[in-house]
Protein backbone atom coordinates (compact mmCIF):
# COMPACT_ATOMS: atom_id res chain seq x y z
CA UNK A 1 0.00 0.00 0.00
CA UNK A 2 1.22 3.09 -0.67
CA UNK A 3 0.05 6.89 -0.06
CA UNK A 4 -0.12 9.73 -2.79
CA UNK A 5 -1.56 12.94 -3.63
CA UNK A 6 -4.50 12.32 -6.49
CA UNK A 7 -4.41 14.54 -9.23
CA UNK A 8 -7.48 12.50 -11.66
CA UNK A 9 -11.09 13.93 -10.66
CA UNK A 10 -12.28 10.63 -12.21
CA UNK A 11 -10.18 8.48 -10.28
CA UNK A 12 -11.20 10.05 -7.02
CA UNK A 13 -14.86 10.38 -7.53
CA UNK A 14 -15.27 6.92 -8.81
CA UNK A 15 -14.10 5.58 -5.17
CA UNK A 16 -15.72 8.13 -3.09
CA UNK A 17 -19.43 7.51 -5.30
CA UNK A 18 -18.45 3.97 -4.43
CA UNK A 19 -18.60 4.53 -0.81
CA UNK A 20 -22.28 4.06 0.77
CA UNK A 21 -21.89 6.96 3.22
CA UNK A 22 -20.11 9.49 1.32
CA UNK A 23 -21.67 12.81 0.29
CA UNK A 24 -20.21 15.94 -1.80
CA UNK A 25 -18.00 16.86 1.32
CA UNK A 26 -15.32 14.95 0.09
CA UNK A 27 -16.35 14.89 -3.80
CA UNK A 28 -13.68 16.43 -6.07
CA UNK A 29 -15.52 19.86 -7.40
CA UNK A 30 -16.14 20.48 -3.42
CA UNK A 31 -12.10 21.21 -3.27
CA UNK A 32 -12.47 22.99 -6.82
CA UNK A 33 -14.71 25.60 -5.37
CA UNK A 34 -12.08 26.16 -2.31
CA UNK A 35 -9.40 26.11 -5.01
CA UNK A 36 -11.26 28.62 -6.67
CA UNK A 37 -11.05 30.71 -3.38
CA UNK A 38 -7.35 30.33 -3.41
CA UNK A 39 -7.16 28.28 -0.83
CA UNK A 40 -4.77 25.34 -0.23
CA UNK A 41 -6.17 21.77 -0.48
CA UNK A 42 -5.39 18.30 0.07
CA UNK A 43 -6.46 15.49 -2.05
CA UNK A 44 -4.55 12.04 -0.40
CA UNK A 45 -5.63 8.65 -1.72
CA UNK A 46 -3.96 4.57 -0.25
CA UNK A 47 -3.65 2.86 -3.01
CA UNK A 48 -3.55 -1.06 -3.47
CA UNK A 49 -2.71 -2.83 -6.70
CA UNK A 50 -3.13 1.02 -8.19
CA UNK A 51 -6.43 0.81 -6.91
CA UNK A 52 -7.85 3.55 -4.15
CA UNK A 53 -8.72 1.66 -0.66
CA UNK A 54 -8.74 4.85 1.58
CA UNK A 55 -8.68 8.51 0.52
CA UNK A 56 -9.25 11.84 2.17
CA UNK A 57 -9.66 15.41 0.65
CA UNK A 58 -9.05 18.75 3.33
CA UNK A 59 -9.24 22.31 2.67
CA UNK A 60 -5.99 24.76 4.62
CA UNK A 61 -8.35 27.52 6.74
CA UNK A 62 -5.94 30.19 8.05
CA UNK A 63 -7.06 32.28 10.84
CA UNK A 64 -5.24 34.48 13.30
CA UNK A 65 -5.72 31.77 16.09
CA UNK A 66 -3.86 29.58 14.02
CA UNK A 67 -3.34 27.86 10.58
CA UNK A 68 -5.56 24.17 10.72
CA UNK A 69 -6.47 21.68 8.26
CA UNK A 70 -10.67 20.93 7.83
CA UNK A 71 -11.17 17.12 6.65
CA UNK A 72 -15.18 17.16 6.36
CA UNK A 73 -16.94 14.13 5.87
CA UNK A 74 -13.25 11.87 5.98
CA UNK A 75 -11.90 9.87 5.58
CA UNK A 76 -13.22 7.32 3.75
CA UNK A 77 -12.34 3.87 4.19
CA UNK A 78 -12.96 0.25 6.05
CA UNK A 79 -12.47 1.57 9.66
CA UNK A 80 -12.06 -1.73 10.96
CA UNK A 81 -9.00 -2.56 8.99
CA UNK A 82 -6.57 -0.98 12.13
CA UNK A 83 -3.63 -0.98 9.69
CA UNK A 84 -5.30 0.69 7.10
CA UNK A 85 -6.62 3.20 9.79
CA UNK A 86 -3.31 4.37 11.60
CA UNK A 87 -1.71 4.68 7.63
CA UNK A 88 -4.34 7.43 7.13
CA UNK A 89 -3.82 9.10 10.80
CA UNK A 90 -0.01 8.71 10.08
CA UNK A 91 -0.64 10.21 7.01
CA UNK A 92 -2.69 13.09 7.93
CA UNK A 93 -0.54 14.08 10.92
CA UNK A 94 2.17 14.61 8.51
CA UNK A 95 0.35 16.31 5.86
CA UNK A 96 -0.46 18.83 8.67
CA UNK A 97 2.96 19.31 9.98
CA UNK A 98 3.76 19.90 6.50
CA UNK A 99 1.21 22.84 6.21
CA UNK A 100 2.79 24.11 9.17
CA UNK A 101 -1.02 23.55 11.33
CA UNK A 102 -1.92 24.20 14.59
CA UNK A 103 -4.45 21.09 14.37
CA UNK A 104 -6.21 18.88 12.13
CA UNK A 105 -10.10 18.99 12.34
CA UNK A 106 -11.81 15.79 11.18
CA UNK A 107 -15.29 14.85 11.26
CA UNK A 108 -16.24 11.34 9.52
CA UNK A 109 -18.96 9.96 8.05
CA UNK A 110 -18.73 7.30 10.83
CA UNK A 111 -22.70 7.51 12.86
CA UNK A 112 -22.17 8.37 16.32
CA UNK A 113 -21.48 5.47 18.56
CA UNK A 114 -19.57 4.39 21.93
CA UNK A 115 -16.82 2.26 19.54
CA UNK A 116 -16.40 5.61 17.02
CA UNK A 117 -15.63 7.70 20.22
CA UNK A 118 -13.26 4.96 21.54
CA UNK A 119 -11.70 4.62 18.38
CA UNK A 120 -10.73 8.36 18.07
CA UNK A 121 -9.28 8.34 21.05
CA UNK A 122 -6.97 5.29 20.59
CA UNK A 123 -5.59 7.57 17.72
CA UNK A 124 -4.41 10.89 19.67
CA UNK A 125 -7.97 12.75 18.59
CA UNK A 126 -9.57 15.03 21.19
CA UNK A 127 -13.55 16.26 20.97
CA UNK A 128 -13.28 19.80 19.07
CA UNK A 129 -14.57 22.81 20.38
CA UNK A 130 -16.78 24.10 17.32
CA UNK A 131 -18.39 21.46 14.82
CA UNK A 132 -17.15 20.93 11.50
CA UNK A 133 -19.80 20.68 8.93
CA UNK A 134 -23.42 18.88 10.01
CA UNK A 135 -22.96 16.60 12.73
CA UNK A 136 -26.35 15.53 13.46
CA UNK A 137 -28.87 15.34 10.13
CA UNK A 138 -32.52 14.25 8.85
CA UNK A 139 -32.39 11.67 6.50
CA UNK A 140 -35.29 10.51 3.84
CA UNK A 141 -35.20 7.09 2.33
CA UNK A 142 -35.72 7.53 -1.14
CA UNK A 143 -36.19 4.15 -2.05
CA UNK A 144 -39.24 4.83 -1.04
CA UNK A 145 -41.78 6.17 -2.80
CA UNK A 146 -43.08 9.79 -2.72
CA UNK A 147 -46.24 8.22 -1.19
CA UNK A 148 -44.69 6.32 1.14
CA UNK A 149 -42.24 9.07 2.67
CA UNK A 150 -45.39 11.27 2.57
CA UNK A 151 -47.35 8.40 4.73
CA UNK A 152 -44.34 8.85 7.60
CA UNK A 153 -44.83 13.00 7.62
CA UNK A 154 -46.58 14.93 10.09
CA UNK A 155 -50.17 16.23 9.52
CA UNK A 156 -48.92 20.18 9.67
CA UNK A 157 -46.55 18.55 6.55
CA UNK A 158 -49.04 17.45 5.03
CA UNK A 159 -51.58 20.22 5.54
CA UNK A 160 -49.03 22.83 4.32
CA UNK A 161 -48.46 20.68 1.21
CA UNK A 162 -52.02 20.66 0.26
CA UNK A 163 -52.28 24.14 1.19
CA UNK A 164 -49.32 24.66 -1.24
CA UNK A 165 -51.34 22.53 -3.93
CA UNK A 166 -53.99 24.81 -4.11
CA UNK A 167 -52.11 28.39 -3.76
CA UNK A 168 -51.25 27.78 -7.71
CA UNK A 169 -47.75 28.09 -7.11
CA UNK A 170 -45.03 27.65 -10.67
CA UNK A 171 -41.79 25.39 -9.77
CA UNK A 172 -38.92 24.60 -11.85
CA UNK A 173 -35.12 23.79 -11.52
CA UNK A 174 -32.51 24.75 -13.45
CA UNK A 175 -28.23 25.59 -13.12
CA UNK A 176 -28.51 28.98 -14.53
CA UNK A 177 -26.70 32.51 -13.78
CA UNK A 178 -29.82 34.06 -13.28
CA UNK A 179 -31.03 31.43 -10.94
CA UNK A 180 -27.69 31.65 -8.73
CA UNK A 181 -28.11 35.58 -8.47
CA UNK A 182 -31.63 35.25 -7.68
CA UNK A 183 -31.27 32.82 -4.92
CA UNK A 184 -27.88 35.41 -3.66
CA UNK A 185 -30.27 38.03 -3.31
CA UNK A 186 -33.37 36.06 -1.69
CA UNK A 187 -30.13 34.69 0.97
CA UNK A 188 -29.43 38.48 2.25
CA UNK A 189 -33.40 39.45 2.98
CA UNK A 190 -33.93 35.95 4.13
CA UNK A 191 -30.66 36.97 6.52
CA UNK A 192 -31.86 39.68 7.44
CA UNK A 193 -35.47 38.67 8.35
CA UNK A 194 -33.79 35.56 10.13
CA UNK A 195 -31.14 37.57 12.24
CA UNK A 196 -28.44 35.53 10.65
CA UNK A 197 -25.11 36.31 8.81
CA UNK A 198 -25.62 35.85 5.20
CA UNK A 199 -23.09 34.34 2.93
CA UNK A 200 -21.48 36.57 -0.20
CA UNK A 201 -22.29 36.46 -3.22
CA UNK A 202 -19.12 35.11 -4.07
CA UNK A 203 -18.98 32.55 -2.25
CA UNK A 204 -22.11 30.64 -3.16
CA UNK A 205 -21.75 31.59 -6.65
CA UNK A 206 -18.41 29.73 -6.72
CA UNK A 207 -19.79 26.98 -4.93
CA UNK A 208 -22.96 26.81 -7.62
CA UNK A 209 -19.96 26.93 -10.48
CA UNK A 210 -18.01 24.29 -9.07
CA UNK A 211 -21.01 21.92 -8.71
CA UNK A 212 -21.82 22.56 -12.10
CA UNK A 213 -18.93 21.60 -13.93
CA UNK A 214 -20.05 18.24 -13.45
CA UNK A 215 -24.23 18.63 -13.52
CA UNK A 216 -24.00 18.20 -9.76
CA UNK A 217 -26.06 20.82 -8.60
CA UNK A 218 -29.78 22.78 -9.22
CA UNK A 219 -31.15 25.59 -7.87
CA UNK A 220 -34.75 24.86 -7.06
CA UNK A 221 -37.40 27.69 -7.18
CA UNK A 222 -41.20 28.16 -6.55
CA UNK A 223 -42.77 30.89 -7.78
CA UNK A 224 -46.21 32.52 -7.70
CA UNK A 225 -47.69 35.22 -10.26
CA UNK A 226 -44.08 35.90 -11.62
CA UNK A 227 -42.51 36.64 -7.59
CA UNK A 228 -40.24 33.74 -6.21
CA UNK A 229 -41.61 32.62 -2.78
CA UNK A 230 -38.52 29.92 -1.93
CA UNK A 231 -35.77 28.62 -3.25
CA UNK A 232 -33.59 25.64 -2.44
CA UNK A 233 -29.70 24.77 -3.38
CA UNK A 234 -29.35 21.39 -4.37
CA UNK A 235 -26.45 19.00 -4.91
CA UNK A 236 -26.72 15.88 -6.07
CA UNK A 237 -23.46 13.59 -5.76
CA UNK A 238 -23.19 9.94 -5.29
CA UNK A 239 -25.80 8.01 -3.38
CA UNK A 240 -27.08 11.57 -1.54
CA UNK A 241 -29.33 14.18 -2.85
CA UNK A 242 -28.19 17.37 -0.05
CA UNK A 243 -30.43 19.96 0.50
CA UNK A 244 -27.27 22.56 1.21
CA UNK A 245 -29.15 25.77 1.64
CA UNK A 246 -32.89 27.23 1.62
CA UNK A 247 -34.14 30.56 1.40
CA UNK A 248 -37.61 32.14 1.27
CA UNK A 249 -39.30 35.15 1.08
CA UNK A 250 -42.48 36.51 3.74
CA UNK A 251 -44.90 35.17 0.91
CA UNK A 252 -43.34 31.61 0.55
CA UNK A 253 -43.76 31.19 4.19
CA UNK A 254 -47.41 32.60 4.02
CA UNK A 255 -47.93 30.15 0.75
CA UNK A 256 -46.07 26.99 1.92
CA UNK A 257 -43.88 26.99 -0.89
CA UNK A 258 -41.12 24.98 0.70
CA UNK A 259 -43.02 21.22 0.64
CA UNK A 260 -43.07 21.28 -3.14
CA UNK A 261 -39.74 22.19 -3.69
CA UNK A 262 -38.46 19.45 -1.76
CA UNK A 263 -40.73 16.94 -3.39
CA UNK A 264 -39.52 18.52 -6.85
CA UNK A 265 -36.00 17.59 -5.68
CA UNK A 266 -36.62 14.18 -4.54
CA UNK A 267 -37.76 13.05 -7.34
CA UNK A 268 -35.27 14.22 -9.47
CA UNK A 269 -33.34 12.69 -7.13
CA UNK A 270 -34.74 8.96 -7.65
CA UNK A 271 -34.11 9.63 -11.27
CA UNK A 272 -30.24 10.07 -10.46
CA UNK A 273 -30.06 6.74 -8.73
CA UNK A 274 -29.68 8.98 -5.39
CA UNK A 275 -31.00 6.21 -2.69
CA UNK A 276 -31.06 8.63 0.32
CA UNK A 277 -32.32 12.63 0.72
CA UNK A 278 -30.24 14.80 3.38
CA UNK A 279 -32.06 17.89 4.89
CA UNK A 280 -28.65 18.56 6.20
CA UNK A 281 -28.55 19.66 9.55
CA UNK A 282 -30.48 19.93 12.66
CA UNK A 283 -30.92 19.78 16.87
CA UNK A 284 -31.98 18.29 19.57
CA UNK A 285 -35.96 18.34 20.31
CA UNK A 286 -34.75 19.92 23.54
CA UNK A 287 -32.67 22.64 22.30
CA UNK A 288 -35.24 25.12 22.24
CA UNK A 289 -32.83 28.15 22.07
CA UNK A 290 -30.45 26.45 19.59
CA UNK A 291 -30.90 29.36 16.61
CA UNK A 292 -31.90 26.34 13.86
CA UNK A 293 -34.30 24.74 16.41
CA UNK A 294 -37.55 26.15 14.09
CA UNK A 295 -35.68 24.74 10.99
CA UNK A 296 -34.91 21.39 12.48
CA UNK A 297 -38.55 21.29 13.42
CA UNK A 298 -39.50 21.74 9.94
CA UNK A 299 -37.62 19.01 9.03
CA UNK A 300 -38.33 17.16 11.49
CA UNK A 301 -41.60 16.92 9.90
CA UNK A 302 -40.72 14.83 6.82
CA UNK A 303 -40.67 12.25 9.08
CA UNK A 304 -37.13 11.94 8.33
CA UNK A 305 -34.84 9.75 10.33
CA UNK A 306 -32.26 11.13 12.67
CA UNK A 307 -28.45 10.59 12.01
CA UNK A 308 -25.88 11.88 14.42
CA UNK A 309 -22.40 11.10 12.69
CA UNK A 310 -19.23 11.32 15.02
CA UNK A 311 -18.43 15.01 16.06
CA UNK A 312 -15.41 16.88 14.77
CA UNK A 313 -12.10 15.66 16.62
CA UNK A 314 -8.91 17.26 16.53
CA UNK A 315 -5.62 16.13 16.15
CA UNK A 316 -2.98 18.57 18.14
CA UNK A 317 -0.03 19.34 16.90
CA UNK A 318 0.59 22.52 18.55
CA UNK A 319 -0.49 22.13 21.58
CA UNK A 320 0.46 25.88 23.14
CA UNK A 321 -1.05 27.46 20.32
CA UNK A 322 -4.24 25.17 20.38
CA UNK A 323 -5.25 26.54 23.45
CA UNK A 324 -5.93 30.09 22.04
CA UNK A 325 -7.97 28.22 19.70
CA UNK A 326 -10.12 26.28 22.28
CA UNK A 327 -10.90 29.57 24.16
CA UNK A 328 -12.26 31.51 20.86
CA UNK A 329 -13.96 28.96 19.73
CA UNK A 330 -16.18 27.96 23.14
CA UNK A 331 -16.98 31.73 23.08
CA UNK A 332 -17.36 31.61 19.61
CA UNK A 333 -20.02 28.95 19.91
CA UNK A 334 -21.93 30.46 23.20
CA UNK A 335 -22.29 33.89 21.26
CA UNK A 336 -23.34 32.08 18.37
CA UNK A 337 -26.03 29.54 20.55
CA UNK A 338 -24.58 26.64 18.33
Amino acid sequence: MIIEEVKNREQWDNFVKSRAEANFLQSWDFYEFHLARSKKVVRRAVFENERIIAAYAGVVETAKRGTYLAIAGGPLMDWTDKKLVKMVFADIRAEGEKLNCVFVRVRPQLPLSEKSLKLMKELGLRKAPMYLSVEYAGILDLKKSEAEILAGASQGFRRKLRKAEKNDIEVFADASDSSIKEFCKLEKKHAERQKYVAFSTEFLTKQFEAFRAHDEVLIYTAKKDGEILAQNFMIFYGPEASYHYGVSSELGTKYSAAPLLHLAAMEEARKRGCIRYNLWGIVGVNETSHRFYGVSEFKRSFGCEELKYTPAHDLILKPTKYQITKIVEKARKRIRHV
